[in-house]
């Protein structure tokens, strides 16, 4: 399938107006996160910049629409840097792919430590753009992290719901139970040395991949205004871009009024004013 190129949405963009480089830096908890940072060419350093981390989808990388959303936020001078979530991508953690919504938020305040002591940055104007599941991931940063100064989702999911009550809540109390039972007895065995259990997934993924147009009739048919750009196995990633986009801005008391929904292409212009 063509990428669709409509409204900018090259996962893979790069930009001549921005200098990218890797960087890893600890958490609190001595654990690296990966990152990559991008700035401006026309960058002074020799000033203090306002700058933005932005977080890739659950269970994504950041190669996966947070590299794209922080080059575009590098093209408008910001200083932007990407980051893996802990035990995705380039950062720690041990076992792989683990779910851990507690250090995925951790992993943002440990964003603005590192960018909060770069000598072009100003401390005091750091904001983040949270894309799918990451947007209720970096709003759970917020709500601790006053040095967060303005939030903007894009697509933003409740991950924290969809465990609890799954699609449409059509988990019931008792069957939560059971996962929950479950999941608590999986812990002697891994404790043991036993083979670590993972959530399941599509058996076969051409068959899981070949239901994303019904999948995406489904979406339009409930007005959300997802667009698939991209379809593929191994590198070639599924990717999904929405219009919709929610911008808080973090009053430093824990407080987070939200505005409401504007166009994607407002980011630039409320986290600019924000920050």
């Amino acid at each position: 399938m063509a990428q669709d190129m409509s409204n900018g949405a090259a996962n893979f963009y790069t930009s001549g107006r921005v200098t990218v480089r890797k960087v890893t830096f600890r958490n609190q908890y001595q654990m690296n996160v990966a990152g990559n940072l991008f700035t401006p060419n026309t960058l002074d350093r020799n000033a203090r910049n306002p700058a933005v981390v932005v977080g890739h989808p659950m269970g994504a990388v950041t190669e996966q629409s947070a590299n794209l959303y922080a080059t575009k936020m590098a093209e408008q001078g910001f200083v932007a840097m990407s980051v893996d979530l802990l035990f995705w991508g380039e950062s720690d953690g041990r076992p792989r792919n683990l779910v851990s919504p507690d250090l995925y938020a951790e992993a943002f305040s440990a964003a603005v430590d590192f960018l909060g002591t770069q000598p072009f940055v100003d401390r005091n104007r750091i904001g983040a753009i949270g894309v799918c599941g990451s947007g209720s991931f970096v709003i759970s940063a917020a709500k601790i992290d006053p040095r967060l100064k303005a939030i903007a989702t894009v697509s933003m999911y409740d991950m924290g719901a969809a465990n609890r009550n799954a699609l449409n809540h059509s988990l019931t109390v008792e069957q939560r139970k059971q996962i929950i039972a479950a999941a608590a007895e999986q812990r002697y065995v891994e404790f043991a040395g036993g083979e670590t259990q993972y959530a399941k997934g599509p058996d076969d993924l051409d068959c899981a991949l070949a239901g994303i147009d019904r999948f995406e009739d489904f979406l339009k048919s409930i007005g959300c205004p997802i667009r698939f750009s991209e379809l593929g196995i191994d590198g070639r990633l599924i990717e999904a871009y929405a219009r919709d986009t929610l911008c808080i801005m973090n009053d430093g008391n824990g407080n987070l009024p939200a505005r409401p929904p504007m166009a994607g292409a407002d980011i630039v212009g409320v986290l600019r004013a924000a920050l």
